[in-house]
């Protein structure tokens, strides 16, 4: 029901009136709160939406507030940082189990919870129900404890937050981790018997996870690893991860080293013998690596290892790189189970999108890209092509017509 509508309805039904102060679940935003910003300066809607959001929740004085949504207007500054406080302070009581709140880019607000931004970043030991913790661009944060009574903490996710230095957690039961930073922090998760789904995203994560993980998370079932950077090719060890079905890396910073050797991968492979889906993004605008019609020699191959449950590989951001030729050749002769292989040949920040009508032009392309994935697609039907069993569905995704149509 409209806020208008519900204000009308409240005036002439005490009962009604009474619900609607006790309404579990509250979100607050422009739209649902039904702001007109053309019929007012920037100003005039941060007052108003404040006022509103005051009245309503000094109404219901927080009684049975399951879910709390702020989702504060663009137009708010720090003068609003009081509201924000005195509304937390309301809703948020014991028995609340959501709260989730917005506010707009470059807006800075001390949240109120103590331990929480600190220097020594420890997290409210009272939150015994708490299940999703994430945290967004928080740069007072330099260490996050986490303590062992959060038996209920199944997913943590941290993002963004630039001072961060330690995450150290001591919550037995989380499942699933996301970590995404400009740099790697010193991470203990404590007891992570439990950890089946993992994300890192940081300079040299594909060297962390294959060197450090194995040991401190055993029962791994999806691990996706993005780098910032990766300087130092991936180590051939002998600790794996027994349980994991998918992994996806993405080797596609624009400080990602050309001497990189993608052959090296084959250590992750060698690593899961249960792994059924492999996803690698090496997408590059300027392929750096040396072709594999610049040196045509020999192929290097990994002897006596074998794959028997991975069924999809996609490479995405083909080149023809000649060390991604000689990983990809390996996986086709080395894997019995595989039943689909896609490679695409164009790169990630330059696909086509899907245009409105059949006359339509996809953006122009570098000159370089497009000879690139031509020379992908030759690599491709050269080296690749011929190596595929038949049970093997190969699916080659080339520039199409629009795309290589290169404008002077």
């Amino acid at each position: 029901m409209p806020m208008r509508a519900a204000a009308r309805v409240a005036c002439v039904s005490h009962a009604f009136l009474r619900s609607w102060r006790c309404h579990p679940n509250l979100t607050f935003s422009s739209i649902t709160l039904g702001m007109n910003k053309k019929a007012h300066g920037n100003d005039e809607i941060a007052v108003e939406f404040c006022s509103k959001v005051d009245h309503i929740l000094r109404n219901c004085s927080g009684i049975g507030v399951k879910k709390l949504k702020i989702h504060m207007c663009k137009y708010y500054n720090a003068k609003g940082s009081c509201y924000l406080d005195s509304w937390l302070h309301i809703a948020v009581t014991p028995g609340i189990e959501e709260l989730e709140l917005t506010l707009p880019m470059e807006t800075k607000y001390n949240f109120p919870c103590s331990g929480v931004g600190t220097q020594s970043g420890c997290f409210l030991c009272s939150s015994f129900a708490l299940e999703q913790l994430e945290i967004w661009y928080c740069d007072e944060i330099v260490c996050l404890k986490i303590p062992c009574m959060l038996q209920r903490l199944r997913y943590l996710e941290v993002f963004g937050c630039d001072m961060l230095q330690v995450i150290d957690s001591k919550a037995p039961n989380i499942s699933s981790f996301c970590y995404e930073g400009d740099h790697r922090v010193q991470l203990s998760l404590g007891e992570t018997l439990k950890m089946k789904n993992i994300r890192l995203i940081f300079s040299g994560a594909v060297h962390y996870a294959r060197v450090e993980l194995p040991s401190s998370m055993p029962n791994l079932k999806i691990a996706a690893i993005r780098i910032r950077a990766e300087r130092s090719n991936t180590p051939m060890l002998h600790s794996k991860f027994l349980h994991l079905k998918e992994l996806n890396i993405g080797l596609t910073a624009a400080t990602f080293s050309p001497s990189y050797d993608y052959f090296s991968l084959v250590s992750f492979l060698g690593a899961y013998p249960s792994l059924e889906t492999l996803v690698l993004d090496v997408s590059q605008l300027e392929m750096e690596h040396v072709s594999i019609f610049t040196d045509p020699s020999d192929l290097r191959k990994m002897q006596g290892q074998q794959h028997h449950k991975m069924k999809r590989v996609k490479i995405l951001g083909f080149t023809s790189a000649r060390s991604l030729i000689e990983l990809t050749c390996h996986i086709v002769e080395s894997t019995t189970s595989l039943g689909r292989l896609t490679l695409e040949t164009h790169q990630s920040c330059s696909r086509c999108s899907v245009p409105a009508h059949k006359t339509s032009k996809c953006s122009a392309l570098p000159v370089e890209v497009v000879m690139e994935a031509r020379q992908a697609v030759l690599a491709i039907r050269t080296y690749v092509e011929p190596k595929v069993p038949s049970k093997v569905k190969l699916r080659v995704v080339e520039l199409c017509r629009r795309c290589l149509v290169v404008e002077a």
